[in-house]
């Protein structure tokens, strides 16, 4: 599997064709290991139609123009600073944009649909305080991917709750789904740290940028009653939040706030089947990867040869545990690199790494930080990434931005090799 995500396979076709060639190496035969993969995909059901549930909110707080009006707010207060300080005026803009970048995974699950329509208008006011955009990118992924490892509303609650807590579960871990976000703290202070390195010294000298026109349409539609708009979607936000904590359901918490919108007309009834398929539509490929991981563990589980594979691994580590908790965090780093996704990577590592950490002596806080960090790891730095994908959307608008070496690279730099080290440093002191 990890070969095919690496030369660019699909990732679901590539997980279904590792998932018979791991029943089929196994002895399992053809129609077995199909039934085994079929049994596993019911597992991933509820995550896939949580995110296209959220999806549904994020396309309708997009619609209700929300979005476009806290840019404009932004942008009224950032043309109103004629003068004073611009190094002042530039950390108010980046604290601004990482705030809106953690709201956008666990406030106002808009996802990455908040930046082509924040950042692109807020590109000349970049260029006129020569701000380098590696910075920027750096901190839109950081609100991006860090939010959801330990915030646990929104995407993080499907993250830290529906995805690495039932498989921690699932795989023989007893742990409760609070400890997750608490074991979690110290990989997230990993990620911090790279910001703050990314923001205080590699990045904080000015760079200078054209004044070139934007390469993709900004819309400028003009929201009628944004007072009201504000108001619903402040109620929107926090009746979501409010359902989802006392249901334990993201699908009750993403329903509640598409609701809402409607019955209040910020959304028109007769649009709510455009807000639902386009929300199923921003979230299918994802929503399918999960399931289809589900699937792939279920056929590993099914072989019967993961509990030997864990023998032979504890062996091979002779209970150097410092070691271990090493070569996890590195396989966990190439597989999310390959999938692009951290959310469809926990189930598959899952498997195999929960029963290799209890055979090693882990202790349970310990077996989450490593599989939850293993998970995030090479999100941030994936080419394939929402966390890379989104920021390069909105600060590429004028064809400045090179998604590799402005996103992708700065990005695994500032934030993977902390994880790497915090992730490591959990799994010994937890």
């Amino acid at each position: 599997m990890l070969g095919l995500t690496l030369v660019r396979v699909n990732v679901i076709v590539a997980m279904i064709i590792s998932a018979l060639v791991a029943g089929l190496t196994a002895g399992l035969g053809l129609k077995e290991s199909i039934d085994a993969f079929n049994s596993g995909l019911s597992a991933g059901a509820e995550i896939a139609l949580s995110y296209a549930m959220l999806g549904a909110f994020a396309v309708a707080i997009s619609k209700s123009g929300l979005t476009r009006i806290l840019a404009a707010k932004l942008l009224a207060k950032v043309n109103a600073q004629k003068s004073g300080s611009e190094t002042l005026l530039s950390y108010f803009i980046l604290f601004i944009i990482m705030i809106c970048a953690i709201s956008s995974q666990n406030l106002v699950p808009v996802h990455i649909a908040f930046i082509p329509i924040l950042i692109p208008p807020l590109l000349v006011i970049f260029n006129k305080l020569r701000l380098d955009r590696r910075a920027i990118a750096c901190i839109l992924t950081f609100g991006l991917a860090t939010s959801y490892m330990v915030l646990p509303y929104g995407f993080g609650g499907i993250y830290l709750y529906s995805i690495l807590h039932k498989n921690l579960v699932d795989n023989g871990l007893e742990i409760i789904n609070t400890q997750v976000p608490m074991a979690m703290i110290i990989p997230a202070l990993g990620m911090f740290a790279g910001l703050l390195i990314a923001i205080f010294f590699s990045y904080r000298k000015r760079r200078d940028y054209a004044a070139l026109p934007l390469t993709i349409e900004s819309k400028e539609t003009t929201v009628e009653n944004p007072k009201k708009v504000m108001l619903v979607g402040l109620f929107a936000v926090l009746a979501s939040l409010i359902a989802q904590n006392a249901s334990g359901s993201m699908i009750l918490g993403g329903l509640v706030g598409v609701m809402i919108f409607s019955v209040f007309g910020i959304v028109k009834w007769e649009d709510n089947g455009d807000v639902f398929s386009k929300g199923v539509a921003m979230m299918a490929m994802i929503g399918f990867i999960m399931i289809s991981a589900q699937g792939f563990a279920a056929v590993m589980q099914a072989t019967g040869h993961v509990a030997s594979l864990v023998h032979s691994g504890a062996e091979l580590f002779a209970g150097n545990k410092p070691i271990a908790a090493a070569v996890i965090l590195l396989v966990g780093l190439f597989i999310t690199m390959g999938i692009g996704s951290s959310f469809s990577t926990v189930p598959i590592i899952a498997t195999l790494f929960v029963p290799l950490c209890l055979e090693l002596g882990f202790s349970v806080m310990a077996t989450a930080a490593l599989v939850g960090t293993a998970g995030a790891l090479g999100d941030a730095g994936s080419p394939a990434s929402d966390s890379t994908l989104g920021p390069t959307s909105g600060l590429n608008a004028d064809g400045q931005h090179d998604h590799i070496w402005d996103s992708v690279v700065p990005t695994f730099i500032h934030f993977n090799i902390p994880l790497l080290i915090f992730g490591w440093i959990a799994a010994m002191v937890l």
